[in-house]
């Protein structure tokens, strides 16, 4: 691990293309690597590049308490190589991660020139493929608490309506009380934690990788199948024909579990909550974040949400 030694602090500033672009010519220059020309791919939970005069990613953490989990993150993407999964790697011959004045980055091998995306179909092999992986104990996985983080964004909420976040704050509440509730039918093990597929990538070879293994952890499976779901039910982004090729290949349709309808509900929630912890530097979030709020208060049709 690398500590950088600027006089101020980018964790103290606002997560910016530019504050993270200094973080990155940083990163860049304690590794050996030349940042010239580097393409920004992503600006969420992480600023996502990548660079042009190598085939690498750069990650950087929004959060700068990620450490522990960045470590982890290492931890997990090493094994999956051990075990001949197909997910992003680490980049070798680089100490993973760093901390750069208060940020945390990681480097990964670049999988691709250009951003394309693999099938619904696919997503459901690995996911199939990984639910039946036992992991190490060494690997530390949490188990995971959706209301931890639900609680948690809700304390970083800033620049939002009073009454959108009393709202919310009473809608977390409820929710709370019906997911301890629910009656989980599948298994309980490892899961990646954030799967969709924005996060399966067609390799430059031709296969399919999964990647963003932040989220590993322990859980019911069925949090590894809502999202897809969501996104075919509510929101429109998925065909009948892909759900139910997601659905043929995995062998389970969450859709018909009693239980989903809270699930999504929950994940509904979260990305909502996700997307207001940017509305002060975000124009898009700023834009969207009212929308969902309305839309989840009045019931009101999700087919207007925009992806993130």
């Amino acid at each position: 691990m690398i500590s950088g030694n600027g006089e101020e602090s980018h964790a103290a500033e606002e997560f910016t293309a530019d504050s993270a672009g200094a973080v990155l010519r940083e990163a860049c220059a304690a590794a050996g690597l030349d940042p010239a020309d580097t393409k920004l791919l992503r600006l969420g939970s992480n600023a996502v590049y990548r660079l042009s005069t190598a085939p690498v990613i750069v990650r950087i953490a929004r959060d700068p308490d990620s450490l522990d989990a960045m470590e982890r993150v290492v931890r997990v993407a090493r094994w999956l190589r051990e075990q001949d999964f197909p997910a992003t790697r680490v980049l070798p011959g680089v100490s993973q991660p760093q901390s750069i004045d208060g940020r945390v980055v990681t480097f990964w091998e670049s999988d691709q020139d250009r951003t394309e995306y693999a099938t619904l179909g696919e997503l459901a092999d690995l996911l199939k493929t990984l639910h039946w992986l036992e992991e190490p104990e060494d690997l530390r996985l949490p188990y995971y608490d959706p209301f931890a983080k639900v609680w948690a964004s809700v304390r970083r909420l800033n620049g939002i309506a009073d009454e959108d976040r009393a709202f919310l704050e009473t809608r977390a509440g409820e929710l709370n009380k019906e997911y301890d509730r629910l009656d989980f039918v599948l298994p309980f093990g490892m899961i990646h934690g954030d799967a969709n597929v924005g996060n399966i990538l067609r390799h430059r070879d031709g296969h399919a990788v999964l990647i963003d293994l932040d989220g590993f952890s322990l859980a019911p499976r069925e949090w590894d199948l809502v999202l897809t779901a969501l996104y075919y039910d509510r929101f429109g982004w998925h065909t009948r024909a892909e759900y139910e090729e997601f659905v043929h290949r995995y062998g389970f349709d969450l859709m018909n579990w009693p239980g989903y309808q809270v699930l999504a509900d929950v994940r509904e929630l979260m990305m909502t909550l996700w997307l207001g912890q940017q509305v002060t530097t975000n124009e898009r979030a700023a834009e969207e974040f009212p929308r969902r709020v309305r839309d989840i208060r009045t019931g009101g049709s999700r087919r207007g949400w925009q992806p993130f």
